[in-house]
């Protein structure tokens, strides 16, 4: 079955108008929906509509209302919410053009596949697609879809373009309000060395069939051990530390290093991972002076306990 077109309309450039349509780029993975059971009886419990005071209520006497204040609402209608849509223009002009990589990340929310409507609009198509390769631009514009106007955004991809719906300024949080106390001290030079050798060793082409939802496949794994009675076990998961000093961070970087079997692609092709870690093996000087502060604290602890 072919897939339906989310929007059907036309980008206009100027004067020059290239007709598309426009398919959703993702779809939901596999889920596990789960069900509220009365355990004694082993029913689906279920929902009423209740007004309190009153009890149950019919469906055709419920409608939308906006809380202005606490207890008081304006009631609205379907015929009224659906009069203030936007109609769905069937034009999406390109106002904008930014760098490609101008747009924050936090700002892109949702892509769509943008592919020409017929055979005459494909010429313009492919001029859109490689003018905006070859100036590394993306366009910008606004578009209406099922009642709701969006930015958005067209960039190349592949053979076609790709249509991401992006944020608006409000919906997004500040970045500083989460990270201004967070220190921007310069970090240790073998530490940084350590972790970049390490980054360097693990970086490969991105496959995203690597990639499975462990959690989805655990749930699926316990539902059938569960129908087929046999029992479960919980294993409590080792809690992280709170915390690494130096020494610890400097030893776990290097452990991460030196595991057999660990990293990938560029590391092992250049050969060059082996030469990074015994350049940056040896630990500084000053973690070794702390060792034999440690041994005397704990020897002075018995002194106290017989005084």
């Amino acid at each position: 079955m072919a897939a339906r077109a989310y929007w059907k309309g036309q980008i206009r450039l100027a004067l020059v108008s290239i007709p598309v349509e426009i398919f959703s780029a993702t779809k939901s993975g596999a889920t596990i929906a789960f069900n509220q059971i009365h355990e004694p009886s082993g029913k689906r419990i279920k929902y009423e509509k209740v007004v309190p005071g009153i009890g149950p209520v019919d469906p055709d006497e419920i409608v939308k209302g906006y809380q202005y204040e606490k207890g008081s609402y304006v009631l609205l209608e379907d015929e009224e919410l659906e009069a203030v849509k936007l109609e769905s223009k069937k034009t999406l002009e390109l106002t904008q053009f930014v760098d490609h990589d101008e747009i924050d990340v936090l700002y892109f929310e949702k892509p769509y596949y943008v592919v020409p409507a017929d055979d005459l609009a494909e010429e313009a198509y492919i001029v859109l697609r490689e003018a905006l390769r070859e100036t590394k631009k993306v366009a910008i514009g606004q578009l209406a879809m099922r009642g709701r106007e969006y930015i958005v955004s067209l960039k190349p991809c592949g053979r076609g373009i790709v249509l991401e719906t992006l944020r608006y300024a409000d919906e997004v949080n500040k970045a500083q309000n989460y990270f201004r106390d967070i220190g921007d001290d310069k970090p240790d030079e073998e530490l940084l060395d350590l972790a970049e050798a390490l980054i360097d060793r693990k970086t490969a082409k991105f496959d995203p069939g690597k990639f499975h939802d462990r959690y989805v496949e655990a749930l699926q794994d316990l539902i059938e051990r569960k129908r087929k009675g046999k029992t479960i076990h919980a294993e409590e998961e080792e809690k992280p530390a709170r915390g690494m000093n130096v020494v610890d961070l400097m030893a776990a970087l290097k452990r991460s290093i030196d595991k057999p079997g660990e990293g990938g692609g560029a590391a092992r092709k250049s050969g060059g991972g082996t030469k990074t870690t015994a350049k940056k093996a040896p630990a500084k000087k000053a973690p070794a002076k702390k060792a034999p502060a440690k041994k005397s604290a704990a020897k002075a602890e018995p002194a106290r306990k017989r005084a």
